[in-house]
């Protein structure tokens, strides 16, 4: 497995040199931003993340008004306590995707996120989850939340701001070319080893995983 600044100047000299592309990478939010975010646009990123999976991302976008507008904003205790009621109307709501297991998703989430209330809330959980365990965040969510298992959720934090690493199939490659798994990430074993890479990096660097994430994907 290379040093991290070998990595970066793989990234380099494939993106115009070291500053060009450090120009496009960004930093995560912080602890104290995440902790701020409502609770209510968690679910909504969420919800958008579970529906884009398998879907074409712009029909989700160019619907997603309808989407806030159905689910009464993404208000967390509304839509944990939908009734049949509302179930079935969502199902006849042509400014949605009409995917019965997928609108359920909403009502499963929700329902999570309040339980994250006695700790602080989805934000200080998400956000003050250590990078160095970012998997144990990503267990979290597959085993607690509903379709948040895979690149949902590594998508949903990311899209949050959540320093996060998504194991794109460039990122994964470039895995694979280190040595460090020998095909995409699916056991624990593997996402064991790949949270390893990833510490390390960090360590080499100072740089967060999201910036190690997308130079990693920068080098193919």
């Amino acid at each position: 497995m290379r040093h991290f600044d070998e990595i970066h100047s793989i990234a380099a000299k494939r993106h115009g040199g070291a500053d060009a592309l450090n120009d496009q990478l960004t930093k995560p939010a912080t602890i104290e931003q995440l902790a701020q975010v409502p609770e209510d646009r968690w679910l909504s990123t969420l919800t958008k993340c579970v529906f884009q999976a398998g879907f074409n991302w712009k029909v989700i976008e160019n619907k997603w008004d309808g989407f806030e507008a159905a689910f009464d904003g993404f208000d967390v205790g509304k839509c944990a306590f939908m009734d049949d009621d509302k179930l079935d109307s969502l199902l006849a709501n042509r400014d949605i995707v009409r995917n019965g297991p997928k609108i359920m998703t909403v009502r499963d989430n929700a329902a999570f996120l309040m339980e994250l209330r006695d700790q602080d809330g989805p934000g200080a959980v998400f956000g003050g989850w250590p990078s160095s365990d970012y998997i144990g965040l990503l267990e979290l969510m597959k085993t607690r939340g509903s379709r948040l298992g895979g690149m949902t959720g590594q998508y949903a934090m990311r899209f949050c701001g959540r320093d996060s690493f998504i194991l794109s199939r460039d990122v994964t490659a470039r895995l694979i070319a280190e040595g460090v798994i020998d095909k995409q990430a699916t056991s624990k074993t593997a996402m064991r080893a790949v949270q390893q890479a990833f510490n390390t990096w960090m360590d080499q660097s100072g740089r967060s995983l999201t910036e190690i994430s997308r130079v990693l994907a920068m080098t193919v």
